[in-house]
């Protein structure tokens, strides 16, 4: 799972993913990385918890503003 993670974090900090934006589906990542939706699961939690990434409710996960790290 750190590939998945450091994978997720390239992708945000080269602007793949700018703040703001919202991030695949799960099942699109799952794909992406040839990983479970469980494993894509653990990663956004692990990211939500850190902050990188919100989720809201009815739409999904989106990377964090920089005021909502």
């Amino acid at each position: 799972m750190d590939e998945l993670l450091d994978a997720l974090l390239g992708k945000i900090k080269d602007g793949t993913y700018p703040p703001g934006s919202q991030l695949p589906s799960g099942r699109k990542l799952a794909a992406e990385y040839d990983v479970s939706q469980s494993t894509i699961s653990r990663a956004v939690a692990t990211l939500r918890k850190q902050g990188v990434l919100v989720g809201r409710p009815g739409r999904g996960v989106f990377v964090a503003e920089a005021a909502e790290r």
